[in-house]
């Protein structure tokens, strides 16, 4: 376990999936992560690559070649190398070197970039495209957070406040976790949350900048920057019997998305893919910052 801390927070990162399992807040001895129960979900912050969401029966083609790859892609379940660690920073490594070439067509290396400021965690990726061929692929995060943070809440205590982008916002929606187009949205500034708005899975929206959890009993936020992404999901685990959702919630910063229902399967054609020429590199960065 790779630790960053500061006089104010610390956070622990795995080397499996290089994914962030703890933001602790130092003062308040709280953590504002969730803690991967495998009753509920036992991820807590996985990077999606080379796709985000599902595929039409976890399938596609490039140039007429067949491929099958699961929900999210393989990255989530592959150790990284730690390559480089101070006190607060560290980068994450891993290469492809053939190992995946069943299933994901191309040679790659994606590095992982953590940086810790204040109360602020800093994620950054950098995809290189080590093939001889232009390389497509989505990127993702997944971080869940815990919500309610505190005993004695529930979710009708929180909401959620949006800063979208200067773009037009699309609300998609999803059904067997392939996409639909929903509608533009006119007004998006706050909306409470419940359980019943994840009885049909994610809610996904587009141009969307930053989405901030808030609750009405206490001070704390949780606040995810994501300028410039295409699209970002919430989501947390629904319990249909109970009309419940699992004690976390998750934002998600996407240069991705899930099929959409009437897709042919052309991975160069999908939704929200992303085209790498050899050589080249992809970047992008999102934040998560704690208030307490």
């Amino acid at each position: 376990m790779v630790v960053l801390e500061n006089d104010v927070v610390r956070v622990q990162i795995k080397e499996e999936g290089a994914e962030v399992t703890e933001f602790f807040h130092k003062e308040n001895r709280l953590d504002f992560m969730w803690n991967g129960d495998p009753a509920y979900w036992g991820r807590v912050s996985p990077v999606l690559f080379p796709i985000v969401g599902r595929l039409k029966d976890d399938h596609y083609s490039i140039d007429g070649q067949d491929y099958t790859l699961t929900q999210h892609g393989f990255l989530r379940d592959c150790t990284f190398e730690l390559v480089e660690k101070h006190e607060t920073a560290a980068r994450f490594q891993i290469s492809s070197d053939g190992r995946f070439l069943d299933v994901y067509p191309y040679e790659f290396e994606v590095m992982i970039d953590y940086k810790l400021t204040d109360r602020k965690l800093e994620v950054r990726w950098k995809v290189l495209n080590k093939d001889t061929d232009t390389m497509y692929f989505s990127i993702g995060a997944h971080p869940a957070f815990k919500v309610p943070l505190q005993d004695g809440e529930n979710i009708s205590d929180y909401f959620i406040k949006i800063q979208p982008s200067k773009q037009e916002v699309t609300e998609y929606y999803l059904d067997q976790s392939l996409l639909h187009v929903k509608g533009t949205v006119n007004e998006l500034s706050t909306f409470p949350l419940s359980a019943g708005m994840f009885a049909n899975d994610a809610l996904i929206y587009s141009n969307i900048d930053q989405m901030t959890i808030a609750s009405k009993k206490n001070p704390h936020q949780i606040q995810v920057d994501f300028k410039g992404f295409p699209f970002v999901g919430i989501w947390s685990k629904y319990n249909e019997d109970d009309k419940s959702i699992a004690p976390f919630l998750c934002i998600e910063p996407w240069y991705g998305v899930a099929d959409t229902y009437d897709t042919i399967g052309d991975f160069k054609t999908k939704l929200g893919i992303n085209r790498l020429e050899q050589g080249d590199v992809f970047q992008a960065s999102y934040s998560i910052t704690i208030t307490c």
